[in-house]
């Protein structure tokens, strides 16, 4: 039987659940997912001094909004210690690592002495044959791992091909602090070993920690993973991605009005390509998702593009499930409290009847928000600078004639098309000549979904109300 495919994805809790975190964390889902595996949720917070709950709650904050579910519970790294120790102990005991005595000072020399040298083997092994009695009483050792000098460490990677290393530029690197604790290139590999990791899918910024960790698999004649590294997300510049690009944590995204399937959607394509195709379903995106097509060069983030997908994604989402995710979105945003007060059943149900209309333009959840306010405007309407604008004298006293026309005749969109198209012609003007004035003063806007639209949403003595309130 073929072997049960594992992901992991493990972030360290210094920080919110980044953008770049995400897509690694989506892309690990979807391969697990499409091959029937598991995907397994560790948080490395072996850093004490850096790991914080709050960061740790942001992280399984993110992904449960992007909807990326993990099996099984939450594994917290920290909380392996002694597994760790126990490992490295193991390790000694078989001749694969040893004790290091060398002082902070003696280090320091060293480092030196390699770069002047122009080395990348900093560390000069000289307590890798030593005799422990050797040993100064002063110093705490650490145990570092005896790795092979000669040769080289290869890894086939999946996405950047086969990689290789010379041994004789690897240190001896340290497993065990002097102090017990692990480093993360040694808990790491235990970890995955011990959650029976088949796949290993991160950022390439971890290539170079991938020869380490081979060299420990092999140390203890573990299976290694098979390991792919992706390009790290970039600007639209091409330069590294930083918080004017868009390094943003996924909460801001959330608070901007981004729906779900759109961030994850645009993901997905950050790196990774199925042929032309641009929109993903989730279904699609776990079907079709597989290594061979991430690419190696550094995706560009694009705002753009974003938006023009989570415009799409607003438009093909339900109006009532819009709505919901409206409601959802306003703990997130400045004055969310006080317009969740005036959602009232009443209210809710004309957002429900204007969505149609109100989703066509938006590109965000905070776009829709602002755009239906209007329904749960107070009276007087505030108007905006180009609605005043609109409501010259001249508009307003079209406004007070239209409306005991209106008043008068049925209130469905057409019917009152019918009496506004009647009443412009009479007039001698042109039909948006009287829709401009009627959009001001029922929305306190210049723009806003199809008047007729409006005026049917509203309803009939909420829009005759707001008529009489501008009316010259």
């Amino acid at each position: 039987m073929p072997e049960s495919i594992v992901c992991r994805f493990a972030p360290s809790p210094t920080g919110f659940l980044h953008i770049g975190g995400a897509r690694t964390a989506l892309f690990n889902w979807l391969y697990a997912r499409g091959r029937g595996g598991k995907m397994l949720l560790r948080i490395e917070d072996t850093d004490r001094e850096r790991s914080t709950k709050e960061a740790i709650d942001a992280i399984l904050d993110g992904l449960r909004w992007l909807e990326i579910e993990w099996d099984g519970d939450v594994i917290y790294q920290f909380a392996r210690a002694a597994r760790h120790r126990e490992v490295a102990e193991q390790m000694l005991a078989s001749g694969n690592a040893y004790r290091c005595y060398a002082s902070p000072d003696e280090l320091t020399q060293m480092r030196e002495k390699a770069r002047a040298e122009g080395k990348t083997r900093l560390y000069d092994g000289r307590w890798r044959d030593r005799d422990p009695s050797d040993a100064p009483p002063s110093v705490k050792p650490v145990i570092r791992l005896k790795a092979p000098l000669t040769g080289e460490t290869v890894v086939e990677d999946k996405v950047q091909g086969r990689v290789a290393w010379q041994n004789e530029n690897l240190d001896d690197f340290v497993l065990l602090r002097s102090d017990g604790t692990p480093t993360y290139m040694h808990a790491v590999v235990v970890d995955d070993h011990d959650m029976n990791v088949t796949h290993i899918i991160r950022g390439d910024d971890h290539l170079n920690n991938a020869a380490r960790q081979t060299q420990i698999y092999q140390a203890l004649g573990w299976n290694v993973p098979v390991m792919a590294h992706i390009p790290l997300i970039h600007g639209p510049d091409g330069a590294k991605l930083s918080k004017r690009h868009g390094a943003l944590g996924v909460d801001a995204y959330r608070a901007m009005g981004y729906l779900p399937a759109a961030m994850r959607n645009y993901l997905v394509r950050l790196g990774w390509a199925h042929g032309d195709q641009e929109i993903f379903s989730t279904e699609e995106m776990i079907a079709a998702f597989d290594l061979p097509q991430v690419g190696r060069s550094p995706a560009r983030f694009d705002f753009a593009r974003l938006e023009s997908l989570s415009g799409h994604y607003m438009r093909a989402t339900a109006d009532a499930e819009l709505v919901a995710k409206l409601e959802g979105l306003l703990p997130h945003v400045a004055n969310g409290t006080e317009i969740a007060k005036r959602l009232t059943p009443a209210v809710r149900a004309k957002l429900v009847a204007a969505m149609p209309s109100l989703k066509e333009r938006a590109k965000t959840l905070v776009e829709l928000l602002d755009t239906a306010g209007f329904l749960w405007a107070d009276r007087p309407l505030p108007l905006d600078d180009k609605a005043k604008a609109v409501l010259t004298a001249d508009a307003r006293g079209l406004i007070g004639s239209l409306a005991p026309l209106l008043e008068a005749g049925g209130w469905t969109a057409a019917e009152m098309e019918a009496v506004v198209r009647s009443f412009a012609d009479g007039k001698g003007i042109k039909l948006g000549a009287v829709a401009q004035p009627l959009r001001a003063a029922l929305t306190g806007r210049a723009t806003s979904p199809p008047i007729f639209d409006v005026l049917a949403v509203l309803g009939k003595d909420e829009s005759l109300a707001r008529l009489r309130d501008q009316a010259g």
